[in-house]
């Protein structure tokens, strides 16, 4: 199997003497925020987290993306958090980029590496902490759980997408695939974060158009991307957030593989509300 590559965030800023100009853009459709615009100035501290900042990616907007957010975490050697979630209702996927990161659940240490990836369920009782001598870079993909009656909610995964063979999709000679964490038939989940890798060439060939929201962080490779009515191009360290009903396409020209992390929320019936509802609470 071919070396995987992982882009990560290192900050600093910009010379004075460098453009201004750059990629980002944010429409009533999407988002789209280069890697070349996560710097110093826009991170964010967080509470019972030590030596350590976030690149914060998503979060909930009225009108716009609803269901999750979405952190690049990165924590200094000797570093971390014994009370890093603080809302009890929330599950996580963490996904490791760069150095190691100790993840406790329970009681039980999992160490994730570069391609590290563990599913936190709601509830869970997990601290973590950066025991080497470099720093950690992590994803951390925070949704509330939507609790369905009858079915019970998920247990715990940790595992290594160097470990997981990728699915080719149908009729696409492995030029498009989907390398998943969780079975997309076990109705207990309510959310998938999976990787899409396509060879040079490989493309999406029609506009998705669907319910499902997502974020897309470019992990390797550049692409063109078509979001709503623009082609836009992007490269290894990018993030793409796209309300539902957005149309997407993707043509990858190469030279080598283009693969992103890809959040979505699954298995769940359209919520319902009064006119004037806001998340299903009356104004």
């Amino acid at each position: 199997m071919a070396e995987r590559s992982y882009y990560a965030p290192q900050g600093g800023l910009p010379k004075q003497t460098e453009l201004m100009t750059d990629r980002a853009v944010f429409t009533e459709a999407y988002a789209v925020i280069p890697r070349g615009t996560m710097r110093d100035i826009v991170t964010s501290a967080l509470p019972f987290w030590d030596g350590t900042r976030a690149w914060i990616l998503a979060r909930p907007l009225s009108g716009f993306a609803e269901t999750f957010s979405q952190y690049i975490m990165e924590v200094a050697s000797g570093c971390g958090s014994d009370r890093p979630e603080p809302d009890a209702g929330a599950e996580a996927v963490i996904f490791v980029v760069e150095g190691q990161l100790s993840l406790t659940l329970r009681g039980e240490e999992h160490v994730l590496e570069p391609g590290g990836y563990a599913y936190l369920p709601p509830g869970s009782d997990w601290t973590a902490h950066n025991n080497r001598d470099s720093a950690v870079r992590f994803h951390w993909i925070r949704k509330a759980y939507e609790a369905v009656d009858g079915i019970a909610a998920p247990d715990p995964i940790f595992a290594n997408e160097n470990a997981i063979p990728p699915t080719p999709m149908p009729d696409t000679d492995g030029a498009w695939a989907t390398t998943r964490f969780v079975d997309p038939a076990d109705m207990r989940h309510d959310m998938h974060v999976t990787i899409v890798t396509f060879q040079p060439g490989g493309l999406i060939p029609f506009a998705e158009t669907h319910v499902m929201e997502h974020g897309l962080y470019v992990l390797e490779g550049k692409a063109v991307y078509r979001l709503n009515r623009d082609w836009v191009e992007v490269q290894a360290g990018d993030f793409m957030w796209l309300r539902a009903f957005c149309p997407q396409a993707c043509y990858a020209g190469g030279p080598g593989p283009f693969r992103y992390l890809l959040y979505k929320d699954v298995n769940r019936h359209a919520r319902l509300g009064l006119p004037g509802d806001f998340g299903g609470q009356r104004r």
